[in-house]
């Protein structure tokens, strides 16, 4: 028989007591936390749809600046190749930029879940204070976030902080095979007829959409794109980076000393990648002047097919770039209704200049977007598959622009009429969308 008397009692009492405060205090230490996920609060459980539990402003525009006008919000992805994560894409200042967190809203009862970021500013910054950056949280367990808000501190109110749908949370079959990715349109652009040609060569070649990072562009180019959004090949996604940050139209910070370089592309393109990661089987990072050339093969399905098979494993595929420059013309194919239109006529520039020993030949990519983490604009950054650089002989990036050894004569540059393979559909496919927009 045992006898338990009240000394016994309070005794008991008092080291529940005591255990109980230092539970309470470790959860509460942020040092113990180690980045694990903490609930703050619940919210009210009811039968609102997913999402409109949760509270905080929702963002009405492509870039959100945050309070510190140091951190601009793109958009947050689910991302479980390695472990649930939600990977922000955003703009950051490389220094000033210390710690930012996660506020997830978990479903289905909308509770509040605070989860310390990891900041990864993309190496390729060159030079400029601001650079494109991965903003990563790991997701709390039994939770299901549809949305989060990124705030600077583990504490505030919720209602005051802009709200982020997650993007990528449910998996999709392919809606397609290639989607190209343009980043970014700016400078008043105005090259509507060699826009045009782009447009229509990408499509005889297999992509069936086009994702456009749009800053800014002239009257009648606007024309082209809704004619193109109209007919379900091109997604328009506002770029107003210069309404936030001072942009160069320069790769490098020494060319130019402003905030961010190319107008933000590369936060662009790795939006890009991860906006058609599960929607597209292949993403084509180029620019709209740039068409990649099948040498071998008829189009980009079975060029890629190929080279797939001759490469298992290989997420990302590099082409090299070859300037034809728009100075030197052939009157071939000069057709009189598109002189009318602004812009370049490729069909007339099938002059290519030759290699140079001691320059390196920018390449452009081709990826299978769900091996690649973190991109730049002639290479990946961080990818679970392999790179290979593909030969010449199979295919090459027809790049038509201004010249970069313009001081060749005519017969030092490479007669090369690999785009004339296409000219009927071509021709045939432009004049179609000229007499619709422009003519």
């Amino acid at each position: 028989m045992i006898h338990c008397g009240k000394k016994n009692i309070c005794a008991v009492v008092a080291c529940i007591l005591i255990f109980a405060s230092i539970l309470i205090c470790s959860w509460k230490d942020p040092q113990l936390q180690n980045n694990i996920t903490r609930k703050i609060f619940s919210q009210a459980s009811t039968s609102s749809p997913a999402g409109q539990l949760c509270r905080g402003k929702p963002a009405q525009n492509v870039i959100t600046p945050l309070k510190d006008n140091r951190t601009f919000i793109i958009s947050p992805y689910f991302d479980d190749r390695e472990s649930k994560v939600t990977r922000v894409i955003g703009i950051v200042h490389h220094e000033d930029v210390k710690q930012l967190y996660c506020w997830f809203c978990c479903q289905p009862d909308g509770k509040i879940y605070v989860s310390k970021a990891k900041i990864d500013v993309h190496s390729d910054r060159f030079g400029f204070p601001y650079g494109a950056a991965d903003i990563v949280c790991l997701e709390p367990e039994n939770c299901d976030p549809t949305h989060v808000s990124i705030h600077q501190s583990p504490r505030g109110n919720i209602d005051q902080l802009p709200k982020f749908e997650i993007k990528n949370r449910k998996a999709e079959a392919f809606s397609v095979d290639f989607t190209v990715c343009i980043s970014a349109m700016f400078g008043n652009y105005n090259n509507v007829l060699q826009f045009i040609q782009s447009m229509e060569m990408y499509k005889i070649l297999g992509v069936q959409k086009v994702v456009i990072y749009k800053n800014n562009c002239s009257h009648l180019m606007e024309k082209v794109l809704k004619f193109y959004m109209e007919e379900g090949t091109v997604e328009v996604i506002p770029w107003p980076i210069n309404s936030h940050l001072k942009v160069s139209s320069k790769w490098h910070f020494s060319m130019d000393a402003k905030d961010i370089g190319y107008y933000g592309q590369i936060t662009a393109l790795n939006d890009c990648v991860y906006r058609n990661m599960q929607r597209s089987k292949f993403v084509v990072l180029n620019d709209a002047d740039e068409i990649i050339l099948p040498l071998k093969h008829p189009d980009w399905k079975t060029m890629m097919s190929s080279l797939q098979e001759q490469n298992p494993g290989t997420g990302i595929f590099l082409f090299e770039n070859h300037i034809f420059p728009e100075t030197v013309s052939t009157h071939v194919f000069n057709i009189s209704s598109w002189n009318t239109v602004p812009g370049v006529n490729i069909l007339q520039h099938v002059h290519r200049e030759p290699d140079r020993k001691e320059v390196f030949n920018p390449r452009k990519m081709i990826i299978d977007p769900r091996k690649v983490i973190q991109t730049s604009v002639h290479s990946v950054l961080r990818a679970y598959g392999n790179s290979v650089n593909v030969p010449m002989d199979v295919a090459l990036i027809y790049h038509c622009r201004v010249p970069l050894q313009g001081n060749l004569p005519r017969e030092s540059l490479i007669r090369d009429t690999t785009l004339w393979r296409y000219n009927l559909s071509l021709i045939m496919n432009v004049n179609k969308v000229l007499y619709q927009t422009v003519l």
